[in-house]
């Protein structure tokens, strides 16, 4: 296989939307943890908000590790570049795949903080009547159906 200098430049703008998102994720995430904290201190159901503030602690970290993951496939893609540019090919071509295994590794945690997300925002509607999670075919035949 021959590696380009523009291989792994290919990346570069997958990498750096993929971080925009995690910083958004992150702004997000820290927003909400403010917000509960300052509820967790005026309100008598601290148990309740100290469990949300744990969930989102956790999340918090797999956004940290998400970003770092991110930066340093991004790192790898730089030195691939330079590798390229020394006639390394060889040695660029394992940077190379390091750089595409941290950036798969960067997006199976932001998979698992999506799931985590879900799950939290599906245990805040639980306690509303008319709000149970059909399967995804149930769905689409109650929409077919016209049934709402």
């Amino acid at each position: 296989m021959e590696l380009s200098i523009n291989t792994p430049a290919l990346l570069f703008p997958a990498i750096s939307l993929v971080m925009l998102a995690y910083t958004n994720r992150f702004l997000a995430l820290s927003s909400r943890v403010r917000n509960l904290h300052d509820k967790y201190h005026a309100h008598d159901q601290k148990q309740v908000i100290w469990g949300q503030i744990k969930n989102l602690r956790y999340r918090l970290k797999l956004v940290k590790h998400m970003q770092t993951l991110g930066v340093m496939s991004f790192l790898m893609c730089i030195l691939c570049m330079y590798l390229v540019y020394l006639t390394y090919d060889s040695l660029a071509k394992i940077v190379f795949g390091v750089s595409l295994l941290l950036f798969a590794g960067s997006l199976f945690l932001s998979l698992l903080e999506i799931r985590l997300s879900t799950r939290a925002i599906e245990l805040e509607l639980s306690d509303m009547e008319g709000l149970e999670d059909p399967s995804v075919l149930e769905y689409l035949k109650n929409k077919l159906e016209g049934k709402e």
